[in-house]
């Protein structure tokens, strides 16, 4: 069913440009926030340029820019815990992307299923 909202009515592979109205950091980045498609459990966050996303867009491999090394990764691509992308949606201000990925093994650099198994920082109780 429709929402009325173009980015729902788009189809990813017919877009001339997918990186195209996306609002950049100063350094030329957007946050990608990669999900587990079936899970919706948040497994990292990256960061992506223009290109990054055309690449991804185009191969179906999360691929990233590494503000570290100055390079692009595609995930999986040493550690073979690839990600296949299923859907990229951009959020309401133009400045996030999130990636919707159906991950192989662990998506964490430490080799943990998510980013997000660190530690505990707060919980705040319900009701």
């Amino acid at each position: 069913m429709s929402t009325g909202d173009p980015a729902d009515q788009a189809d990813p592979t017919s877009l001339t440009d997918p990186a195209r109205g996306l609002k950049y950091n100063a350094d030329g980045l957007v946050c990608a926030v990669v999900q587990q498609y079936d899970t919706r459990e948040v497994l990292m966050v990256a960061w992506m340029d223009a290109e990054a996303l055309r690449r991804t867009v185009r191969t179906g491999a999360g691929t990233y820019w590494s503000r570290s090394r100055q390079e692009y990764w595609v995930k999986g691509a040493t550690s073979g815990h690839t990600q296949r992308v299923l859907e990229v949606r951009r959020d309401c201000d133009g400045d996030a992307v999130l990636v919707l990925v159906d991950q192989t093994d662990g998506a964490c650099h430490t080799g943990d299923r998510t980013c997000f198994d660190a530690g505990l920082i707060a919980r705040m109780a319900s009701g």
